[in-house]
């Protein structure tokens, strides 16, 4: 990632986020893009899927954590998730993240490629539940 992405990855996490968490309120999403773009970006260890210039997709890092996976909904289905996750799992041995449970496309996402539920949580700022979910480099 070069900062001049990081706009532009703040719109694709915003609309993604928007379309793949209706059960969370648009206002959050909304009041969180700023952070995304001042904070968790720049802060996180950032890969991006692009094609001809066009970014398609990207995923954050923060040692062994997933921070962030996010494809343009434009793009989605077509592998490029996928792409993302096999590139941080050929640079990782241990990889961990939370997501939604009520997010039943990223949960099956995750188990169809060897992550497996350590435990349950709730966020914080959401008060919806999330799994706690694990893959180890065999």
């Amino acid at each position: 990632m070069e900062n001049k992405d990081v706009p532009f990855l703040a719109e694709i996490w915003l609309n993604t986020s928007l379309k793949a968490h209706d059960f969370i309120s648009k206002e959050y999403w909304i009041n969180n893009k700023s952070l995304m773009i001042e904070k968790y970006l720049p802060n996180s260890e950032v890969y991006i899927a692009e094609e001809t210039d066009t970014i398609l997709g990207f995923i954050a890092l923060s040692e062994n954590c997933i921070a962030s996976i996010f494809v343009d909904i434009e793009q989605q289905g077509k592998g490029i998730g996928t792409l993302l996750l096999n590139y941080a799992k050929n640079i990782r041995t241990e990889l961990k993240l939370n997501v939604y449970q009520k997010n039943d496309k990223s949960v099956n996402f995750y188990k169809s490629r060897d992550f497996i539920i350590l435990s349950e949580s709730t966020d914080q700022l959401t008060l919806e539940k999330e799994y706690v979910m694990q893959w180890n480099k065999l």
